[in-house]
């Protein structure tokens, strides 16, 4: 049985001859007291297990902290991340562009350069082939020149046949 501040406040104790009796009151007393323990156990208990809810809860708090940071950690990392990565493609896409940029410079110098061979080539081709029109041209000449020479010599030939003859005739005639 559990007693109350009121049971203890409305106890009346019989009054004896000599008093309180006393029976009744060490009985009351006992009772009080073994209430008392339980209480005080009780006490004790729940100042137990507020002192552990309290550890757990400031567990619970570092601990909520703690994963508070690490969130916050790992969202500046994935920032940084982000960051860096934004940072090396774009100097990725700077570096493609000057190769790019590099290449066809090179390949335009490349342009140039054919253009200016073929240009050499066609001014070799015209050399050559006025070259070549000057030798045809100078062989052709010594060939009408050599037309030229043996009708020459073909007429000298039928005309000392003649003389030849003729001087043979002059010789014979004077040997006689």
């Amino acid at each position: 049985m559990r007693i109350t501040p009121l049971d203890i406040q409305q106890k009346q104790f019989p009054v004896r001859f000599r008093g309180f009796d006393m029976e009744e009151v060490y009985a009351f007393l006992e009772v009080i007291r073994e209430e008392m323990e339980d209480l005080i156990r009780e006490n004790a208990s729940l100042k137990e297990q507020l002192h552990r809810t309290e550890a757990q809860l400031q567990e619970y708090r570092e601990m909520e902290n703690t994963l508070r940071e690490t969130l916050l950690t790992a969202q500046q990392l994935v920032e940084d991340y982000k960051s860096n990565a934004r940072k090396e493609a774009e100097l990725i896409i700077k570096e493609a562009e000057m190769k790019a940029d590099a290449i066809i410079k090179e390949a335009q110098e490349k342009v140039i350069k054919i253009h200016e061979d073929i240009v050499d080539l066609k001014g070799i081709r015209r050399h050559f082939k006025e070259e070549l029109r000057r030798l045809i041209e100078s062989h052709l000449r010594m060939l009408e020149f050599d037309e030229e020479r043996e009708e020459d010599m073909g007429e000298a030939i039928t005309t000392e046949e003649p003389k030849q003859e003729e001087a043979e005739e002059d010789s014979e005639v004077q040997g006689t």
